[in-house]
């Protein structure tokens, strides 16, 4: 089956490097609805989630966010063996963590997945949106700075120096378009310059690339991914001061407050009008403009296939000009759920820990039970074979069973005093 976009081979493999904030979460989304019906099409979603970031992480050698680790170091094998047992399936990779790859770590990724037949898809958003956006995720991940100064530091300070310091290789698009077409071939890569006035334009263009049928993908309502606003934001980075200078354990930051606490706030509280939008002074603005205008030029030369027009890159919001600084409270509403949002968190913890804690009983019972079947059978052949006058019409498997019984409600006691834990326990009076 050949493909959309001028008919691309049949086997093809997809890779979706992002880069951040360019409508990734969208398109995961619509992928990961679309999931059990992509192979009807000749496709198939990798990863079991939205997006598989614990492999692209290893793959370009990136450690986990802030907050969180990766539990083993073989996500990004098992992402290859899930791509080769797909067999004639032809596989959709999506990771904005991927765009991180310097020259090395893209090479490797795409020799790993098949070298000539990946396809690899950039989608593309002006940097002067970008900013705000990248900088209330990065305070979610755990940044101090204020956005003036991370401004000043991203823009007027060499990589090293500045507080993210992957954020041009994320964003000077023209390099990072450069940089895979180097390695996969302009024939080989496309770019999706977003068109934000039109908000089907992602999935439809995705569709073209993917060679499905219109209206296919549809956008998953279920996510929220909104921007912080910079109340929102500013609570979360005073916030990240007194984590840090309380000495707590840093995976208490992501499982209650980056996967906790902020989704839910972004899910039920919605900022009204103006301060929803983060303003970005106009000197930044002007910076971002000149960057953009850079990359869409860099990207025109090297000739990969392009959807949407390049010139947006280099656009400048005129309602996103301004000062910060303002509105740095948040409504009592959105302190309500900030509360919420880190009690939900931790009652799903403990509830996992339940779930864990009773599969593990369950088959440390099912262990037992083996165990004390066997046991029963060989008990059971010996008394035969001690004393066969005295049991000739028992058979092994009527001594096991009695045996085995007695071992279950052993079992049983031991669980039922598992379950039950200490008595008084937390009591108070």
């Amino acid at each position: 089956m050949a493909s959309g976009m001028g008919g691309l081979p049949g086997d093809t493999r997809f890779l979706h490097i992002g880069p951040f904030k360019s409508g990734t979460t969208a398109i995961q989304g619509a992928l990961h609805l679309a999931r059990t019906r992509l192979p009807e099409q000749g496709l198939a979603y990798i990863g079991k989630r939205r997006q598989p970031a614990g492999a692209a992480q290893q793959a370009v050698g990136q450690p986990a966010m802030f907050g969180s680790a990766h539990q083993h170091d073989s996500y990004w094998q098992q992402l290859l063996e899930e791509v080769e047992a797909k067999g004639d399936l032809r596989p959709i990779v999506s990771s904005e963590f991927f765009c991180e790859a310097d020259d090395d770590a893209a090479r490797r990724v795409v020799r790993d997945l098949g070298g000539s037949r990946v396809h690899v898809i950039v989608t593309l958003r002006p940097l002067a949106k970008i900013l705000s956006a990248q900088w209330q995720q990065f305070v979610q991940a755990g940044l101090l700075h204020s956005y003036e100064e991370w401004l000043e530091a991203t823009f007027n300070r060499p990589p090293s120096e500045q507080p993210v310091p992957t954020f041009w290789r994320r964003h000077d698009h023209g390099s990072l378009v450069s940089r895979w077409c180097e390695i996969v071939g302009p024939q080989n890569l496309t770019v999706i310059a977003v068109d934000d006035s039109d908000p089907g334009m992602l999935l439809r263009s995705f569709e073209e690339i993917l060679d499905l049928p219109d209206g296919f993908l549809a956008p998953d309502e279920t996510q929220a991914n909104r921007s912080l606003s910079y109340g929102e934001a500013e609570f979360f980075r005073r916030f990240n001061h007194e984590f840090l200078a309380s000495d707590l354990d840093e995976l208490m930051y992501g499982r209650y407050i980056r996967r906790g606490l902020a989704p839910h706030l972004k899910l039920h509280h919605r900022p009204s009008g103006e301060d929803a939008v983060i303003h970005t002074p106009a000197w930044a603005m002007e910076r971002a403009a000149k960057v953009g205008a850079e990359s869409a030029a860099t990207i025109a030369g090297v000739s990969p296939r392009i959807m949407g027009d390049l010139a947006m890159l280099s656009e400048v919001p005129g309602n996103r000009v301004g000062d910060p600084s303002g509105g740095e409270t948040i409504p009592v509403e959105a302190a309500a759920h900030t509360v919420l949002g880190t009690l939900i968190a931790a009652r799903d913890r403990e509830r996992s820990r339940e779930k864990a804690a009773d599969k593990a009983t369950e088959a440390a019972a099912r262990k037992a039970a083996a165990s004390a079947r066997k046991k029963a059978f060989k008990a059971a052949e010996k008394a035969r074979l001690r004393d066969p006058d005295r049991l000739p019409n028992v058979p092994a498997r009527r001594l096991a069973r009695e045996l085995l019984k007695r071992g279950v409600r052993k079992v049983a006691r031991a669980r039922r005093r598992v379950s039950r834990g200490p008595r008084n326990q937390g009591d108070s009076h």
